[in-house]
């Protein structure tokens, strides 16, 4: 059952888009049994060299290449990389499901991530090193999959043509921004999909939802189309834009800013997870390791995410600590998230 409805919600991602003495003695026995890891550590090292395995990752590109790099230099495990929305993941397993070909799973969505462990698509993985640093609340309590990034959705602005900001969601309601902002599309992008899902649990949630399409909101393909829109300026806002991507563009010089909105956000945990049909499983274990390593978390705060790892600095941006939080239960969402999108899609319409 759990396998047919993870079909429905990858149908409908497609559908609805028409991660002293005695010291000394303990010292001594600590340094040894630190060599004696080491050893065991290169040996493995050494026998997971020259082994591939295929990894499908929702992004970010450039950091899903460099991760890639990095790992492949460390362990000599050639890395086949595909990228591609959340969306378009799920909807290639679903294909693939006759024939599975990835290993390891990186999704840009930890609730989506969820729906694979309901369907027996994943496998455990409790012996996972550096698990222990991750913020709890975007881990699998039967470590099927661990949450090694997340990202905050605010309201992403082009600063050459909007002299005010918005201050929160409801302000786009004004005629000022009629038919000047859009939203992702939540079919497309598992970061929107998840805005949706924790916003839409809000008193004033789907209210909002709703004066925001009354004022002419756009759906507008997957998270970069609708950023790349409000870049050249062709629209002036995006509902659910994605902070690491906002912060990306400005640092490249774009005319792009971001602001949290004053009643609240939805961090959106990002999780990585090991397929049940793996081919290579120590070698994709090796890859879910050096993703929460410290060498693994910085690749990931340098491309301006949120770490799993709290003691991680983060870069030029606000840490989690530093944000107003929507409560948001990622487990068993599923069917409410597939209600989400079929009402979405049903107030999109009128």
């Amino acid at each position: 059952m759990k396998m047919k409805k993870l079909g429905m919600l990858a149908f409908g991602l497609l559908a609805l888009s028409a991660c002293s003495t005695g010291k000394t003695t303990e010292t001594s026995e600590t340094s040894d049994k630190n060599k004696t890891e080491t050893k065991e550590t290169s040996k493995e090292a050494t026998s997971l060299e020259g082994k591939e395995i295929t990894v499908y990752s929702a992004g970010p590109d450039g950091l899903s290449e460099k991760l890639k790099v990095a790992f492949e230099e460390k362990t000599g495990i050639k890395v086949n990389l595909f990228q591609g929305t959340t969306g378009k993941i799920l909807a290639k397993l679903e294909a693939e499901k006759g024939k599975p070909l990835a290993d390891v799973l990186v999704l840009a969505s930890l609730s989506s991530m969820d729906s694979l462990k309901q369907a027996d698509q994943l496998q455990a993985y409790a012996e996972a090193i550096g698990k222990e640093n991750l913020n709890e609340n975007w881990l699998d309590a039967d470590d099927f999959y661990f949450g090694y990034s997340a990202s905050a959705l605010g309201i992403t602005y082009n600063s050459k043509n909007v002299e005010e900001a918005p201050k929160d969601w409801a302000d786009l309601a004004d005629a000022k921004w009629q038919d000047a902002f859009n939203i992702p599309d939540p079919t497309l992008s598992g970061s929107a999909l998840d805005f949706l899902y924790g916003y839409t649990t809000t008193e004033q949630g789907w209210e909002t939802v709703t004066s925001l399409f009354d004022n002419g909101m756009q759906i507008m393909g997957a998270n970069k189309s609708a950023l790349d829109a409000v870049i050249t300026g062709e629209k002036n806002a995006t509902v659910s834009g994605v902070d690491y991507m906002a912060y990306k563009a400005k640092a490249d010089g774009e005319p792009i800013e971001i602001v949290y909105p004053e009643s609240g956000t939805v961090v959106s945990p990002r999780a990585v997870g090991i397929t049940k049909t793996a081919k290579e499983v120590a070698a994709s274990q090796a890859f879910v390791d050096f993703l929460l390593s410290d060498d693994g978390q910085s690749l990931v705060a340098n491309a301006y995410l949120l770490p799993g790892n709290s003691h991680i600095p983060v870069k030029d941006r606000p840490a989690l600590a530093d944000l107003k939080q929507i409560d948001v239960e990622w487990q068993d969402s599923e069917e409410k998230q597939m209600d989400v999108l079929q009402k979405f899609a049903s107030i999109s319409q009128k």
